[in-house]
């Protein structure tokens, strides 16, 4: 009985995918709930598990492909075992050696060549130029023998050096003639040994579902936000000393390790506490304040950048939001983030400073309203309040807003809230 592969539900408003990779091929033996082909959609690469054991008959579509939800993908006999093949025996080796000698071409006979006549003595070769007359060098700089337009445009053509050209004109002067005649003897282009041909190749791919959804939303941001970007900086001493006091302890009782996202998830909770509005979003003629926060904390994948969203983040302790990031980046190596791990989110952080960036302008991530910007902690000379210099662990922070509902006084107001609860990480554990 033959039984159909369809499209399964993909999730909420996705309607299409494209066949990313057969893991089996036709005639293969397959169990039920073994995964049989890769779907990419907007978001994530779904699975499609086999439905019953058997053997797959045939594909009904091919790789790149582009499908929709309920479409058949192809076709399992079930109950059925695939065919082995015959191992090959000694006798049958011999007969298939038997057969290509036999179908070996034969040598051609050896052909005897006639004698070839003696060649014609050769003409006698014309008599050489006489010599040229070289023009010193000297003397082309101090302008004794100028070179006409057509000689000078020629010698420009070639890249020609022309005190290297020996001249017949009359005073030592070079003439188009002797440029050709230099050229035909295998003179020296400059230009050609400057910028030699070298192997030019392109290669096009066309781009993945995942690819082109980030362009589009990438783009629907630039043209429906108001975007705007505000910086300041921080001094990561006082969490840096949090960190190193307590890492080996607080990885021992929680079981993850203590990084500085969660720090970030904290202080960016409290600075939209502060101004709602960065935490709200554009619906038409309206503006809908969240009083939740789930904060997007992007990801760098083989295949793109991907935004898992911590749900309820303000309920969370620091190990709480570190095991939550540790599980989406474990996720996302695996290619396992589902649509429900990527689907909303009222506040974005981006951390540009793991690839070395040492500031960016963080786009939004619409319908959001803000985004948080990370980058590169630098030891940088600090002036202090006390006058002193003092070398400090700084990092820039960047954070792009919707300026159709964030004032700039506001989003400025937020960064600095956040700055100054990573300055003070007290700050994050008394809630103030």
């Amino acid at each position: 009985m033959a039984v159909e592969i369809v499209v399964p539900q993909l999730g909420e408003s996705v309607t299409e995918a494209t066949i990313a990779r057969w893991l089996k091929q036709a005639g293969d033996a397959v169990v039920a709930d073994e995964p049989l082909v890769e779907l990419e959609t907007d978001k994530v690469t779904v699975e499609v598990p086999a439905p019953v054991a058997g053997v797959l008959e045939s594909h009904a579509v091919a790789e790149g492909d582009n499908v929709s939800v309920g479409a058949v993908l192809g076709q399992i006999a079930e109950g059925a075992v695939a065919a082995k093949k015959a191992p090959a025996t000694d006798k049958d080796e011999d007969k298939a050696e038997a057969k290509a000698k036999a179908e070996a071409p034969k040598p051609a006979p050896a052909k005897t060549e006639a004698p070839k006549p003696a060649p014609a003595a050769a003409p006698a070769q014309a008599a050489p130029r006489p010599a040229a007359v070289p023009t010193s060098p000297a003397a082309l700089a101090a302008g004794a023998a100028p070179m006409p337009p057509a000689v000078r445009k020629l010698v420009a053509e070639h890249g020609l050096d022309p005190t290297a050209i020996p001249t017949s004109g009359r005073g030592g002067r070079l003439t188009k003639g002797d440029v050709l005649d230099y050229l035909a003897a295998g003179g020296t282009d400059i230009f050609a040994l400057a910028q030699p041909e070298a192997e030019r190749s392109e290669e096009r791919v066309k781009m993945s579902r995942l690819r082109r959804r980030i362009a589009e939303r990438l783009k629907e941001a630039q043209n429906t936000a108001a975007m705007l970007t505000t910086f300041n900086e921080v001094d990561m001493t006082a969490i840096l000393a949090v960190r190193n006091e307590y890492k080996e302890s607080f990885e021992k009782r929680h079981g993850v390790r203590l990084g500085f996202m969660s720090f970030f998830v904290k202080a960016a909770i409290q600075g939209l506490r502060d101004v709602p509005a960065v935490n709200a979003q554009v619906d038409g003629e309206e503006i809908v304040y969240k009083n939740y926060y789930d904060i997007g904390v992007a990801v760098g994948t083989e295949n793109g950048l991907v935004v898992p969203i911590i749900r309820n983040a303000e309920t969370l302790s620091l190990a709480g939001i570190e095991k939550a990031i540790g599980e989406f980046a474990r996720k996302a190596r695996d290619g396992k983030l589902s649509l429900s791990d990527l689907s909303g989110g009222t506040f974005t952080i981006s951390n540009g400073g793991v690839y070395g960036s040492l500031l960016s302008t963080p786009i939004l991530n619409p319908p959001q309203s803000g985004i948080l910007g990370m980058h590169k902690t630098q030891v940088r000379p600090m002036a202090m309040p006390d006058g002193s210099i003092q070398a400090r662990p700084m990092m820039y922070l960047a954070m792009s807003y919707d300026h159709r509902i964030v004032d700039g006084s506001e989003a400025v107001t937020c960064l600095v809230r956040m700055k100054e609860s990573l300055e003070d990480p007290r700050r994050l554990m008394l809630d103030m």
